[in-house]
Parts: C-alpha cells; structure tokens; sequence
C-alpha cells in the first residue's frame, strides 16, 4: 500500500524507531488517489498486530458505498504479492466525539481497551474524538459507562461544523484535490515517503506553497433539504462573482469548497433558481498561519 496512499503506512509496521523499541500508532489516515493527483478514496488504517515482530494485519475504514471499488483497486495492484483482501462485515464502527470533558472520555476508554479490538484517537485530528470498532451488537454504553448513543445524523453534524470531509459525497471521486481537502491539516499525508500513484501534482502543489481554495465548514440561516442542492452547486458573492462550489450537508451545516478570499464575505447558494445565504468559517483546529 506504501505505493498506492498518501501517507508513510510503513509508520504501522516499524514505527519510528528500533523494532524492539517502536511504538506503533494504532491508526493512520491517508488518501489513494488517481494518477492526475484527484482523490478516489479516503481511508483510515487501523494496525491490528501488535509489534513489529508480527505479521502485519491491517483493517481499512472506507466509505461502504465504495467497498467493491476498493477492493478491486487493491487486487489490481496486489499482482503476485502474498496479501489476503477480505471485507470485514462483522465489525462495527463508532466515532466517541469529545464533549467539555475530553479527558474524562479518554480515561473512560483507556479503561475498556480490552473490550474492544481496536481503540484508537481519530488520527486526522483531536476534534474528532476516537474512533472504536468493535463486534457487530455490542452496545458501546455497556462499555463506556454514562455515555450518550446517538445517531449518525449527530456524527455529521459534528464533523460538518468542524470542517472534516469523508466519503465519496464530500470527496467526489476523481474530482478532489487533496490538499485543498485539507489533507495535510489532517496528518494524511508525508512528504518525505517516496513515490506514490497521484505525487506529482500534490507535491508540486506543497511546494509552490499557494492553494487558494480549500474544504471549508458552511452554514445556512435555517436547514436546507440537501436533495434540492445539485451536486457542485455554485456558490457566489454578493456581486455575483464565483467564490466556490457546496460539495454536501445536513440540515442547516454543510462542507463547501471556497476561495480563501471570500471566506468573509456575504456568501450566496444558488439553489434552483434562488440565492440562499450561507457563512463560511475557519476550523480552530486548523493550523494558526493557515488562514494567512
């Protein structure tokens, strides 16, 4: 995979320092891409063995809409390497999302590591709490004690208002750029590793240093129905002038592809016809000069 994804995976094989002394990350976020450097997938690596020593297992969280697709990109570039690609259908997924007590959370899962097989901080960033999968039917508030099971539509929302895109509708497959994804603000990607199928545009781009649009959280004055938003409809300023394209959302949050320059200025959809009013904002967990 070191030579399909963005990001060094050897990083949960050997880690960063003697094998007997390593301290591998449990999980690792990274993009494939095509080979014009537009996104296919984005992924979320999971280390299920536990030292270098063993033979590395590795469980890879995707959008389910593009199960088949990956699974297919991964055989077409196994060739005759002795690597087993299975789906792991029995395993469920749940996002821990970080209220005014983050630490009291982290305690409380530190206790119940044994209780599930993977426990990990979401590794693209701190807001977006941990990440624990677990056998399908098990009831996460039987292992976290006073915890709060809510639905995927809370999920979304939190991610929306913090700005983190996922899956094929907020990163349009062959359409995506990854570092106006904000792919490097989310540790997805080294550009120290070497080559990779899509480096050449992402990392001319890193190195010109300009990228002038980026994924940005957007929210409306009053929930819109996202089936009456055309995919990649425009979004524009005041006088009209193109300031970016919605990509997806919920209610009254969404994630929209934006000109930095405009990010301040009064923002307008254009839903069928009609403008709807829309601000954008910068994450705080953004890098402090990245608005700059």
């Amino acid at each position: 995979m070191l030579g399909l994804l963005t990001n060094d995976v050897t990083q949960l094989v050997a880690g960063d320092g003697p094998p007997a002394a390593a301290t591998l990350p449990r999980s690792l976020y990274a993009h494939a891409l095509n080979v014009q450097g537009r996104c296919l997938y984005d992924l979320i690596l999971y280390r299920l063995h536990e030292s270098p020593e063993e033979e590395p297992h590795i469980l890879l969280e995707c959008d389910s809409g593009v199960l088949d697709a990956i699974q297919k990109h991964l055989k077409l570039y196994k060739i005759r390497r002795k690597v087993n690609i299975t789906p792991c259908l029995d395993l469920s997924l749940w996002a821990v999302i970080p209220g005014e007590k983050a630490g009291d959370i982290a305690s409380s899962l530190a206790k119940c590591a044994d209780q599930a097989p993977i426990l990990s901080p979401d590794p693209r960033t701190e807001v977006m709490g941990w990440r624990v999968i677990t056998k399908k039917g098990v009831n996460l508030s039987e292992i976290i004690p006073g915890s709060h099971v809510g639905n995927i539509q809370d999920y979304h929302r939190h991610r929306y208002k913090q700005g983190i895109p996922e899956g094929v509708k907020d990163l349009p497959p062959g359409v995506a750029l990854p570092l106006e994804s904000n792919l490097a603000y989310m540790n997805g990607i080294s550009f120290t590793k070497g080559c990779y199928i899509g480096q050449e545009l992402t990392a001319r781009t890193h190195h010109v240093g300009v990228i002038r649009k980026r994924l940005l959280p957007v929210q409306f004055l009053a929930p819109l129905p996202t089936d009456r938003i055309p995919e990649g409809a425009n979004i524009v300023t005041e006088t009209g002038k193109s300031a970016g394209k919605f990509r997806f959302g919920g209610g009254e949050l969404g994630i929209a592809l934006l000109r930095l320059a405009n990010v301040n200025e009064a923002l307008y959809l254009n839903s069928g016809g009609d403008k709807v009013k829309l601000t954008a904002s910068i994450p705080e967990w953004w890098p402090k000069t990245a608005s700059k």
